[in-house]
């Protein structure tokens, strides 16, 4: 199967829909299929990413105004160049707005089966950047996804929304997590107290900072006795939630071997933002045997199982940050029980597991495009 996968971003991006994405390329090259990626060019001089294991043909590309460490891809022929070049069977959109709508039209006009892949609130971020647009950017994603032969949903939340904005045709695709890289026993007593000299229980967020990501909840955990709060990542709110956040450490954006470590050696994960589709630090600090704190909204829904795994909270209430922290920082034992319990449940859903489901869905839509012949 011939597949162009057409991104909003990839790496060395980092965030979800361009490690999805990149998981993608690789499931598909194992199984002997040959994709072609097609993505925003990163910013000049960026160091280009040696894991990935397809060509990649890059759109030029400008940084998002206010958010330079995001890249909107300008208009090009090389997107449609691209599908006729490579000869597509079918192409995939992952989270497709700007780039993606593009790749939605080429593939209509080539008459080549596309795929949608939902991963991104941006009703949501509009909400929240602008006070306003909600109705329009729901507008887009609707039109989008429902020029598409499948849109596939990372969980019932986000499917719920898509249903309910008359997205048509869909299926649940949930996220995988690489069970070998994050896992409990990467926990380092030397970082540990490198973090919290004074064996504080390490209570940490990973993820973009920004305004959607609402990291000044954990303002009220800073002032927890006995509780360190630490902070990966990097983006346009960091300067505020440093002043926001007194005491907490700040280790700026860490990836691979590093981050797995840094998950492992937590006490507590916990996960802010209100506006996941899927949560994947979530899925990452439950491999790593960690408890999980996150909003009762969205993704984490599917992911963590309230009084087993962790604890979900009101989204946007700090008093409950607090306090959920306040009790796990106080139960060592629930702790422990949490994060085993999360561990287990998340043991398989790796990434083969759910490309495998993707090549399915895939399967499914080609099935369905090619003509019957006659007897």
């Amino acid at each position: 199967m011939r597949v162009v996968i057409v991104t909003e971003s990839f790496p060395p991006d980092v965030n979800g829909v361009a490690h999805c994405a990149l998981q993608t390329a690789r499931h598909l090259v194992d199984r002997g299929h040959a994709p072609l990626v097609v993505a925003p060019a990163p910013a000049p001089g960026t160091k280009p990413d040696d894991s990935v294991p397809c060509p990649v043909v890059h759109v030029p590309s400008l940084p998002l105004p206010g958010y330079p460490q995001v890249r909107v891809a300008l208009p090009s022929r090389r997107l449609a160049a691209a599908l006729v070049e490579h000869r597509a069977d079918l192409v995939h959109l992952a989270s497709p707005f700007v780039l993606g709508v593009r790749g939605m039209a080429a593939a209509a006009r080539l008459g080549i089966p596309a795929v949608a892949v939902y991963q991104t609130d941006l009703a949501g971020y509009a909400r929240t950047y602008m006070g306003a647009g909600e109705a329009a950017a729901w507008r887009r994603i609707r039109s989008v996804h429902a020029a598409a032969d499948l849109t596939l949903a990372p969980s019932t939340a986000a499917l719920r929304d898509l249903e309910g904005h008359g997205v048509p045709r869909l299926r649940l695709w949930p996220r995988g997590v690489d069970t070998e890289r994050f896992r409990p026993d990467r926990r380092d007593e030397a970082l540990r107290r490198e973090l919290a000299p004074n064996g504080e229980v390490i209570v940490g967020y990973v993820g973009r900072l920004a305004p959607e990501k609402q990291v000044e909840l954990l303002a009220g955990v800073c002032g927890l006795d006995g509780v360190r709060v630490v902070v990966v990542g990097d983006g346009p709110s960091r300067p505020g939630l440093q002043e926001a956040l007194p005491g907490a450490v700040f280790l700026g954006r860490r990836t691979g071997d590093d981050l797995a470590r840094i998950f492992a050696s937590l006490d507590v994960f916990a996960h802010t933002g209100p506006f996941e589709t899927f949560c994947q630090t979530v899925q990452e600090a439950m491999a790593s045997g960690v408890p999980v704190l996150a909003p009762a909204a969205g993704g984490p829904l599917d992911l963590v199982a309230h009084g087993h795994t962790g604890l979900l909270f009101p989204a946007g209430d700090a008093t409950a940050v607090r306090e959920g922290v306040r009790a796990l920082a106080a139960g060592p034992g629930l702790r422990t029980a949490f994060g085993a319990a999360g561990r287990a449940m998340v043991e398989g859903r790796t990434w083969a597991a759910v490309g495998d489901q993707l090549i399915g869905h895939y399967a499914d839509v080609l099935a369905t495009r090619r003509p019957v012949v006659a007897a």
